[in-house]
């Protein structure tokens, strides 16, 4: 017989996943446009590094700009639309177009130091360094 471990919160989490999609989709939903890109991001770490790594298909490098300010990493940037041909008829038009911007807190302090971004195939990966206690800004000062 084997047993099984009982999670309860496990299936929580799976719905809150859902729910969360559902509201991140919901401006495109009532807007009945297609006009808003949204990349879809991956945040993870490991012992020492925080890795992000953003889908950003059909956009060029020179149209990206990461900046990240207070620990908040922000994504900016703009898939063009390309050539409009008056001669075409479409039969599915659903690619989307347009400049975003995503914002996101990291969920540990990194060193501002020590960033590497790369931009291949439609996409970004950034790898940040965790800061040690070691590195972190602390300064002694001496009481007169």
């Amino acid at each position: 017989m084997t047993l099984v471990r009982f999670e309860p919160m496990k299936e929580f989490e799976s719905i809150t996943d859902q729910i969360q999609k559902y509201f991140d989709d919901l401006p495109l939903m009532f807007s009945g446009r297609h006009d808003g890109f949204s990349p879809r991001i991956d945040i993870s770490e490991d012992e020492k590094h925080i890795y992000v790594e953003a889908e950003i298909p059909g956009v060029k490098k020179d149209d990206l700009k990461l900046t990240l300010e207070d620990n908040i990493l922000t994504i900016e940037g703009e898939k063009k639309v390309e050539e409009e041909k008056k001669d075409k008829n479409f039969f599915r038009n659903e690619r989307v177009f347009g400049s975003f911007k995503r914002a996101f807190t990291l969920p540990v302090e990194v060193n501002p130091d020590k960033i590497d971004a790369k931009f291949d195939n439609g996409l970004l990966h950034v790898t940040f360094d965790k800061l040690t206690e070691e590195h972190k800004n602390e300064r002694i000062i001496n009481v007169k």
